[in-house]
């Protein structure tokens, strides 16, 4: 099971850092990403660390966002910074271990129920 918290609203330029918690699951043995869906828009793939620790960022948050996994609290964190309106979604954590592109949702097989981020502009 993975629980993702850390959301809420805040004003553009700001920051948050969600957080997401695995139980029953080791999350360094997963691929752990990120991912989000806006109103009326397709879920859409925000970061990515892989089980060997490398991190990959779509390229509309590189630069602002990092994410980071601390296997000592089974947890993966993603810090976003500079936030903008358009960075307002549900953001959903995810763990895999299959095939294919690190950014597509298909690869991730376990998924939090997802936490609300809204930045007012």
């Amino acid at each position: 099971q993975l629980q993702a918290s850390g959301g809420g609203l805040v004003q553009a330029g700001g920051s948050l850092r969600l957080s997401c918690v695995a139980s029953g699951r080791t999350v360094s043995t997963y691929d752990m990403g990120w991912f989000r869906q806006a109103p009326g828009k397709e879920r859409e793939f925000v970061a990515t660390i892989s089980s060997s620790d490398s991190p990959y960022y779509a390229d509309s948050v590189k630069g602002r966002f990092i994410i980071a996994r601390d296997n000592t609290k089974n947890t993966v964190y993603l810090q976003m910074n500079r936030l903008k309106s358009e960075d307002t979604a549900v953001y959903y954590c995810a763990a895999g271990s299959g095939l294919g592109i690190l950014s597509d949702a298909r690869r991730y097989d376990y998924w939090g129920q997802g936490a609300l981020v809204t930045v007012s502009s």
